[in-house]
């Protein structure tokens, strides 16, 4: 992996632009699609020119434009950002886009012939995935709390009321044309706005009082939150769990993505452990057949959950399914 300047005609339309050589296949969207919230997340968009994004940094807010190119050993991501945050957004790029995710012990060829033949099978035509490091603990922590105890279309319908209500437009520059930024790309409400939030406007976007009490808890201790992005996976995980709210659940959700923990899964999931039983047996099982399953692979096992999600398997649908609970008219 290596780090050079940005083509001069890259560098001279953003505040601030670096290349990254991953050096071997790298899929930009697999990546961090772990991070997007659906695909009307309003902090993101995919297109042809590249993967755009916007967030706050320690130095203010940025938009970050990642464009891919090249095959196999040639390829290169360029990074171009602009606003206030850029410079901040362009120091952040190789850990987001996985240049601390080493795979090297799951491809070891001892440990990886204990895999199953699924798993072995999605890894030999992934090589180009990588676990993303965002070290941006609010941003993920905050739409994890909306989806605890619901379904998924329910916590990301409530999570864009919220972000068109209360984030930002997303930062341009004299030399980022606006026709050329996304339109409606949005940064996410930074810990002081989301506190901000009138409770009828949680209520109004389906977020029940159990989860906007959550959220409102936990960034009472933003910058303490923020500083867990510096700890072990573990440890921050175990330090977020000291918030009445958030559990093991939650607290693996967001190190995911936060630290590109490549071990964390998500005990308590409505879904996940029934798939794993039926990937690995053919049969359903719990949160504790689950890691019993998973045991032998310690230290990887979200990394054979995401093999498995990108294996195409797909469990049997039988069943009785989630509710959508609407909050709104209570």
């Amino acid at each position: 992996m290596t780090i050079v300047d940005a083509p001069p005609a890259a560098a001279a339309a953003a505040d601030a632009s670096v290349r990254w050589q991953p050096g071997g296949p790298f899929d930009l969207l697999q990546t961090l699609g772990i991070l997007m919230r659906g695909n009307g997340d309003p902090s993101f968009a995919a297109r042809q020119d590249g993967v755009w994004m916007a967030f706050t940094t320690p130095d203010g807010p940025a938009t970050l434009r990642l464009a891919s190119a090249g095959t196999g050993q040639d390829t290169h991501i360029d990074a171009q950002a602009w606003g206030s945050g850029a410079d901040s957004a362009i120091a952040s790029v190789p850990a987001l886009l996985g240049s601390g995710d080493d795979w090297s012990g799951f491809d070891d060829a001892a440990f990886h012939g204990t895999l199953p033949r699924m798993v072995r099978e999605a890894r030999r035509r992934n090589l180009a995935v990588r676990l993303p490091t965002t070290g941006r603990v609010v941003d993920s922590l905050v739409p994890t709390i909306l989806e605890q105890k619901v379904t998924t279309i329910e916590a990301r319908r409530g999570y864009r009321y919220l972000m068109y209500r209360y984030g930002t437009a997303a930062p341009s520059a004299g030399r980022l044309s606006t026709s050329s930024l996304p339109s409606g790309l949005l940064v996410a409400p930074t810990a002081a706005q989301w506190l901000a939030i009138p409770s009828w406007e949680w209520h109004k976007a389906g977020v029940g009082p159990q989860r906007s009490a959550t959220v409102m808890r936990a960034l009472r201790s933003a910058v303490a939150l923020e500083r867990l992005a510096s700890l072990s996976a573990a440890e921050a995980g175990a330090k977020m769990q000291t918030i009445p709210g958030i559990g093991i659940w939650t607290a693996a959700e967001v190190v995911q993505r936060t630290h590109g923990c490549p071990d964390s899964i998500a005990v308590g999931d409505y879904h996940l452990a029934s798939y794993v039983g039926y990937a690995l047996t053919g049969r359903k099982t719990d949160d504790a057949g689950m890691i019993a399953l998973l045991k032998p692979w310690r230290g990887h096992r979200q990394r054979v959950v995401r093999m498995l999600g990108l294996s195409g398997f797909r469990k049997p649908t039988f069943g009785p399914r989630m509710t959508i609970q609407d909050h709104r008219g209570h």
